[in-house]
């Protein structure tokens, strides 16, 4: 009696899981989904978007799964199912309709960790709210009139550091003075705050794209007790600036928030900005530093584009009345194969593994059907390592972009996002970049002691770190 009654428990288990495997393998859609692997249940293919890579060249991953079932196709990572697309004209569509089929989102660790009622958990009118009020701090007027000078100064301050220091892990140490400006800049810390608020931030980077599972010991859990540690800090500043008699004679990004907050019927509030904060200095620092980190490998090996650079920058000293005098905003629009370096760099080093954007409603793609609620990955280093896009795609060629736009998106360059989701602080990232550049060529050499080991997986891994020696001229 008992064999019979635990066979049936058997059988009925095996059913179940059977059916729910096979569920989980032929997803739910009211047409025809693309061509793919949801892989293993709940896991899917992540273990194998997350193996170590080479950091030059189509990611195997996505290289292998093209191949297979072309430029379109479905997988699963982290536990959402998704859409990958290599495909330069399904790319801009997907970025052309914005906010009707489509609209900016992560994995679900990421926009938890990010904060969902920031610039990544909003859509429509409330983003582009949220971006307007960044682009009040990184704007074109304000890059002209202010930050230009900023981070002039703050350049030329950690580069004399790193004259100190002996040997300089490059990541490491540009993305502490990238830092210690976003914070200075935003929440008006000194250095020692920002630093420690740094610390925080970098358990919440490791959870960034990981399973949503809160577990101690898991990725995301230490993110999470990041991000509450970062946030705690974020909403100290807020409490000490409205409690403050003291007013500034100039108001800065905080006064702006807070008055903001306190208008009538107003869409933000104070937890909307704090998520607005978070993300901003995040992506105000971390992508920006291994731009500038990788600048050492291409430079380092490629010694003609590094005479061509110091000889424009060298000109730009030698036609100044003050020699010691900071960069001005003429001058720094005048460094055209500056910005041809800067734009190479990005495209090869295609930092995003991708562009993510949630799907709002079915939507049809060259036959296929994407439901509802699926997650759509624009694929943007299929792009820009493409032989159909680029001549020789793999060379580091600052001269490819003689004749091209240098400070936009196109189906063909997408390092900074694409419609009217454009990265909001990219002209702030490739100014930074620039003026460290400068400096690099006219105040200050360089010898590259270590050329460390990097990896994708799938982001940037600077294994070993990248380090130099910096001497002043």
């Amino acid at each position: 009696m008992w064999n019979i009654i635990a066979a049936g428990i058997v059988g009925l288990l095996v059913v179940v899981i059977t059916h729910w495997v096979y569920r989980w393998r032929n997803p739910k859609c009211k047409g025809v989904l693309p061509p793919g692997s949801m892989g293993l249940p709940l896991i899917g293919e992540t273990l194998q978007y997350f193996s170590k890579s080479p950091y030059d060249g189509i990611p195997p991953f996505i290289a292998q799964r093209t191949a297979k079932y072309g430029t379109l196709f479905k997988t699963s990572l982290v536990g959402q199912p998704i859409v990958i697309s290599t495909d330069p004209e399904i790319n801009y569509y997907v970025f052309q309709q914005e906010d009707k089929y489509f609209q900016c989102s992560y994995t679900k660790s990421a926009v938890e960790l990010s904060g969902k009622k920031g610039l990544m958990g909003n859509g429509g009118s409330a983003h582009k709210y949220l971006r307007n009020l960044v682009l009040s701090l990184t704007g074109p007027d304000k890059l002209k009139t202010k930050l230009v000078s900023e981070v002039d100064i703050i350049t030329r301050e950690h580069l004399h550091r790193w004259t100190t220091q002996g040997e300089v892990e490059v990541k490491d140490a540009s993305e502490i003075m990238l830092f210690i400006f976003i914070a200075g800049k935003i929440l008006g810390m000194n250095e020692q705050e920002a630093l420690t608020l740094r610390g925080h931030y970098k358990a919440f980077v490791k959870g960034f794209l990981s399973f949503p599972i809160n577990l101690p010991g898991t990725a995301f859990h230490s993110g999470l007790q990041g991000r509450k540690s970062a946030v705690k800090m974020i909403k100290d500043v807020f409490e000490k600036r409205r409690s403050s008699k003291e007013k500034e004679n100039e108001q800065d990004f905080i006064d702006h928030l807070l008055q903001e907050i306190d208008k009538e019927d107003t869409f933000i509030t104070e937890d909307t900005a704090v998520d607005l904060i978070f993300f901003v200095i995040f992506a105000a620092h971390e992508t920006t530093s291994s731009t500038m980190t990788l600048l050492f490998k291409y430079l380092t090996e490629h010694p003609d584009v590094l005479k061509q650079l110091k000889e424009e920058h060298e000109n730009i000293i030698k036609f100044r009345e003050d020699k010691d005098a900071p960069i001005s905003w003429v001058e720094y629009k005048s460094m055209t194969y500056t910005h041809r370096v800067v734009n190479e760099t990005v495209r090869l080093a295609n930092i995003a593994p991708g562009i993510f954007r949630k799907v709002l409603k079915d939507v049809e793609i060259k036959g296929y059907t994407i439901p509802e609620g699926w997650t759509m990955v624009v694929c943007s280093p299929s792009v820009h390592l493409d032989e159909n896009m680029y001549d020789n795609p793999l060379e580091f060629n600052p001269s490819r972009w003689k004749d091209e736009e240098l400070h936009g998106a196109s189906k063909r360059f997408m390092a900074f996002g694409g419609g009217n989701r454009m990265c909001v602080g990219a002209d702030l990232s490739k100014m930074q970049t620039t003026l460290f550049i400068h400096y690099l060529m006219t105040s200050f050499r360089f010898n590259v002691t270590n050329k460390g080991n990097i990896i994708r997986q799938p982001y940037l891994n600077f294994n070993d770190g990248i380090c130099i020696q910096v001497n002043e001229n």
